[in-house]
């Protein structure tokens, strides 16, 4: 029978740890990285505070199929699969709003795809990050084949009581 072992040294980290192994960057290098990220996303948490505020020149767009559209949309969204961006959007979409593209989730890069889509047509444009997974999850309602719909917050992704987080 053939035995291994490990020695304390190899089972802790380095005296740098597991996080400082690769240094944090430099401070501006790390402001323009946060700040170019926030110019191309927003959270579902701030596009349904400006839906909600009726802010004028921000268009929603669900980028996904007729079944998944069916099965649940933001209210006020349009409708444009990604594939017919380009046919659809000019005759939809002002040119001078600002869209704010979703799909599924987190692990669906439609709105990414969606996003780019737009972008070479010229429009200035955001994903929504969490899609809308994380709209559900945050308790927003939505609407599907069967009318207005909303579940219960998940407490891992909002405050319970409905409020926003705040950050």
């Amino acid at each position: 029978m053939t035995t291994t072992s490990t020695s304390a040294a190899e089972a802790t980290p380095t005296a740098t740890g597991t996080v400082l192994r690769v240094p944090a960057a430099d401070p501006a290098v790390a402001a323009a990285h946060y700040a170019a990220r926030l110019a191309f996303e927003a959270d579902v948490s701030d596009v349904h505070a400006d839906l909600a505020a009726g802010v004028e020149g921000v268009v929603v767009v669900d980028s996904r199929s007729d079944a998944a559209w069916a099965q649940g949309h933001i209210p006020g969204a349009l409708h444009i699969p990604t594939a017919r961006i380009a046919e659809l959007a000019p005759s939809l979409v002002d040119r001078s709003a600002t869209v704010v593209t979703y799909c599924w989730g987190p692990g669906c890069n439609g709105a990414t795809r969606a996003a780019l889509a737009f972008a070479r047509l010229g429009y200035a444009v955001k994903e929504m990050i969490g899609g809308f997974e994380y709209w559900v999850r945050e308790g927003f309602a939505f609407e599907s084949a069967h009318g207005e719909e909303r579940r219960p917050i998940d407490d891992l992704t909002a405050p319970g009581s409905g409020i926003s987080c705040a950050c």
